[in-house]
């Protein structure tokens, strides 16, 4: 984009006199982001779909910290995940059934709604031909406009009925991995100059395993394992996470689901939300290539609290995926995650990555509490180990947000098709009081200096 005096003038104007100043918030009691002071979220509606636990209150009412939990439906992620694995098998679409209906599917349930999950995969011919010829270098804005563009395809987009919204979110859940390998496919081509291909998805395979063959074809059972099991434990965060609230919040408008998804795809895109995983992997490769021991704690320590003092990696003070606005003691999605990260890192060969990366997180509260004085827990979240994992499975980086996407995609419609159903339904229009002060008169154009 050009640059233009006028933009200098006008960005330097807002900043002298339109912005408000951070006082004023304490000053009239608004509570900013949606946060109390403790840093819980305002209270601000109701759900059945799922419920992020990071603490519970004693007999005086007071708040103690606790493991945390994470309840898709009211059943524990850890109970979906040890029972599948256990079993053998993959659990993406069994928990994408669960978050959809609110009922765990019997077996003859769960093969109908994989044929139907394999059913919807396919894309319309003129919506492929319109991704492999979108050029940009974030798939996550390609997935925005694919989606947006489903609307025309779609023989009745506007019908709210429950049956329509149900067909269209299991449809949305079936073609995002297809929007996405393809895109990825785009992409690789216009960045790299490799051959584009399409390939169809395969009936018998899983989506996990779909979406590696569509990306790249040869994959290992643990690669796909792996994925599934990643897509599992991101499908669902409450109600309250960002991306979440901005589908329900355009969905109480009654809009169609392609704009309210693409709401959602475009508020987890941002660094502070589902781009963060990208944020975690820089940090994990500065410091592979700061720390020259891999195994010296003290050498750890030292570049963790060079990052804290704004001194090491982005020079932003954060240690990346260590802490949680919810959980306080623990993440209950890291602890599933890193015991098939360490096997998928013997399966590659790469131990000494992973056990750098295990005495990065052992570490990581130490040197947060020493900097910050403070015995506060500082549990290490999703993300830490997520960026690795997809390195691991042999994904780069551009696909690292569009696969949270691809796994939240399942939450997103089940709040969508939740917030349609409430029987006094609401737009969602939260308050903000003006403090321009006193209503200014209006000058006229020949007398304005």
């Amino acid at each position: 984009m050009a640059e233009n005096y006028l933009t200098y003038k006008l960005a330097d104007t807002v900043r002298r006199t339109a912005t408000v100043p951070d006082d004023l918030f304490g000053k009239y009691g608004v509570k900013r982001g949606l946060r109390n002071e403790d840093g819980s979220g305002v209270l601000v509606g109701l759900t059945k779909v799922g419920d992020v636990i990071g603490y519970e209150a004693d007999k005086e009412g007071v708040k103690q910290p606790i493991p945390g939990k994470l309840l898709y439906r009211g059943y524990d992620i850890e109970d979906l995940v040890n029972a599948t694995m256990k079993e053998g098998r993959m659990g993406y679409e069994e928990v994408a059934y669960l978050l959809l209906s609110g009922q765990l599917p019997d077996a003859v349930e769960l093969q109908q709604f994989h044929e139907l999950i394999i059913q919807n995969m396919p894309l319309p011919h003129d919506a492929i031909m319109s991704i492999m010829s979108l050029r940009g270098h974030d798939i996550m804005n390609v997935l925005a406009r694919s989606v947006l563009e489903l609307y025309t395809y779609d023989p009745a987009p506007d019908d709210l009925s429950q049956e329509n919204a149900m067909a269209q979110s299991v449809a949305l859940v079936a073609q995002f991995p297809t929007i996405i390998a393809y895109a990825f496919n785009s992409l690789r081509n216009a960045k790299h100059g490799l051959p584009m291909h399409v390939r169809l998805p395969v009936p018998e395979l899983s989506i996990a395993e779909n979406f590696l063959y569509m990306t790249r074809k040869d994959f290992s059972a643990l690669d796909a394992k792996t994925l599934d099991l990643l897509l599992v434990l991101m499908a669902e965060h409450g109600g309250g996470n960002n991306s979440t609230f901005s589908v329900r919040v355009t969905s109480s408008t009654r809009t169609d689901i392609y704009s309210a998804i693409a709401a959602g795809i475009g508020s987890l895109r941002g660094p502070l939300h589902g781009g963060a995983n990208l944020k975690v992997s820089g940090m994990h490769r500065y410091l592979r290539e700061e720390v020259s021991n891999w195994k010296d704690p003290d050498e750890v320590d030292f570049h963790l609290e060079r990052i804290l003092a704004r001194q090491g990696f982005d020079k932003s003070g954060l240690i990346y995926g260590i802490g949680h606005a919810v959980y306080t003691i623990s993440d209950p999605r890291t602890g599933l995650l890193r015991g098939l990260a360490r096997q998928l890192a013997a399966e590659k060969g790469r131990e000494d990555e992973f056990d750098f990366m295990e005495l990065v997180e052992q570490r990581a509260g130490i040197a947060f509490g020493r900097v910050k004085k403070t015995d506060a827990p500082m549990p290490a979240n999703v993300d830490f180990y997520s960026g690795l994992v997809y390195d691991l499975v042999g994904l780069p980086e551009e696909i690292f947000t569009p696969l949270f996407a691809m796994a939240r995609i399942a939450g997103w419609v089940a709040h969508r098709n939740e917030e349609l159903n409430f029987s006094g339904q609401r737009i969602i229009r939260p308050a903000f009081r003006s403090v321009v002060g006193e209503t200014k008169k209006y000058i006229p154009l020949n007398k304005r200096v």
